[in-house]
């Protein structure tokens, strides 16, 4: 027997049913929680954006959330074994399957390489909440042109988002990353997402709280709870709430199918994905009653996302606030928790590929990866946005649509009603394979056509 063929039995695994779920919402709660679903919250309408965000989240999490859980632990394998395996199920060349399983793993690592810089750019912030440089930026611009407010706060950003601007930060980063991976899955990832995770949520609780009792905070969830239906006449409403539950359920053909690779076959994989998008939808709305209420307590509307809301406007807010210090420590520290456990699902894709397709222990997987993330990661700093935009763009939905496709029309009806009926107590219902097969794969499709020629909706 090949070496390929007895990997099933010597794979690492989750447990507990909690410690997949919790690492599952790890994989999904990250950057664009906190960065960008408040802005399009603010941007779209307040509940006019919500309500078809939700419906979005329900339709994803019952068809691709299951279906990439599904196909890990069905074939018990990475997106190369998967594919090769779902082709040879058809009686096709399992060698095409395996090539296009490929494309997932390198837009992981990809994907993996782009986020370790803003995780190294968050670990930076963290130190200096503590020590008060995240709140006080230099006054003297690079040029020399005295500053303040946000444009020294933009100043001091600037410093580090560019080439080798922020190396030490960003080798720890990858340093503490790598060192949990090394552990193994339930040593390790597991571990890891039990202490990080329930802290995020703690933490952005005591941050909404805070934030509530703030004067002029009530504006901010009047405004989230507004519902106007004539917003729903605007097709981006509906599109960038398709997107954004798209990729905030971390749906990409790898990361949350390596995970199901790990799971047992007691484990309830709808009732598993039902949790991780309650608590993804969690997160985003903790994130979003933090921010947009923060905001309105200066009257500033929220009309920007992405790096310069986390790193530019939200230290300049902080710094205005009674207690902002200790805001600001709160905040980062509970980022850092969700930027750490993406990042770390992000790379376990590549490292698992390296030990099933050549037969590398973890120690020597983790080096591998590990050595190619720092030394790509360092490189390209000053062109972070093209990197992650190209990523997240083309590769990232390519490999969700191909994952669904190859699961629920290649893989077989049968099977794929075998595998999600494990674990489980009750019927599988009726609607979930047409839901599937009819509408996730289409939006799948979508999402990528759709983001490539309006430059992203994630």
């Amino acid at each position: 027997m090949s070496q390929q063929e007895n990997a099933p039995t010597r794979r690492d695994g989750f447990r507990t049913k909690w410690g997949f779920i919790l690492a599952c919402i790890g994989s999904a709660v990250g950057m664009g929680n906190i960065w960008m679903f408040p802005q399009r919250v603010s941007k779209y309408g307040g509940a006019t954006f919500l309500i078809p965000y939700f419906l979005f989240v329900f339709l994803i999490a019952s068809s691709g959330v299951i279906g990439e859980m599904g196909f890990g632990r069905g074939t018990r394998s990475g997106p190369i074994g998967a594919f090769g395996k779902a082709f040879k199920n058809r009686g096709l060349n399992p060698k095409t399957g395996e090539a296009l399983g490929l494309i997932p793993v390198l837009g992981s690592l990809a994907l993996a390489i782009g986020y370790s810089i803003v995780v190294g750019w968050i670990m930076k912030y963290t130190f200096g909440a503590f020590t008060g440089a995240t709140l006080n930026p230099p006054l003297i611009d690079i040029e020399g042109t005295m500053t303040g407010g946000v444009p020294a706060f933009g100043t001091a950003f600037d410093g580090i988002a560019r080439a080798f601007g922020n190396n030490m930060w960003l080798w720890l980063g990858l340093i503490v990353c790598f060192v949990i991976l090394l552990f193994g899955i339930g040593n390790g990832i597991e571990k890891a997402n039990k202490i990080m995770m329930p802290l995020f949520f703690f933490l952005f609780l005591a941050l909404g709280i805070y934030v509530a009792f703030q004067p002029g905070a009530a504006d901010g969830y009047r405004y989230i709870f507004t519902f106007n239906i004539e917003g729903w006449k605007d097709p981006k409403v509906w599109i960038y709430a398709m997107g954004q539950a798209f990729f905030s359920l971390s749906i990409a053909g790898n990361g949350t199918l390596i995970y199901g690779s790990y799971l047992s076959d007691g484990e309830d994989i709808p009732n598993s994905a039902r949790n991780v998008a309650i608590f993804d939808t969690l997160a985003a709305l903790l994130a979003a009653f933090v921010i947009i209420p923060a905001m309105a307590t200066t009257g500033v509307q929220l009309d920007s996302g992405g790096p310069g809301l986390m790193f530019v406007f939200l230290p300049n807010l902080f710094q205005g606030m009674p207690g902002g210090p200790i805001v600001a420590i709160v905040f980062f520290v509970a980022v850092l928790f969700a930027g750490m456990t993406s990042l770390i699902n992000l790379f376990e894709a590549p490292i698992a590929t390296l030990q099933e397709r050549f037969g590398l222990d973890r120690a020597k997987a983790c080096l591998a990866i590990g050595g190619i993330g720092i030394i790509i990661a360092t490189l390209i700093q000053g062109i972070i946005s093209p990197w992650m935009d190209a990523v997240s763009i083309y590769v990232c939905p390519l490999g969700a649509a191909m994952a669904g496709i190859i699961f629920f029309w290649i893989y077989g009806d049968k099977n794929v009603r075998a595998e999600l009926q494990k674990g489980r107590s009750k019927p599988l219902p009726v609607w979930i394979m047409p839901l599937s097969k009819y509408v996730y794969c289409v939006l799948a499709v979508a999402v990528l056509v759709i983001g490539g020629i309006w430059g992203g909706i994630g």
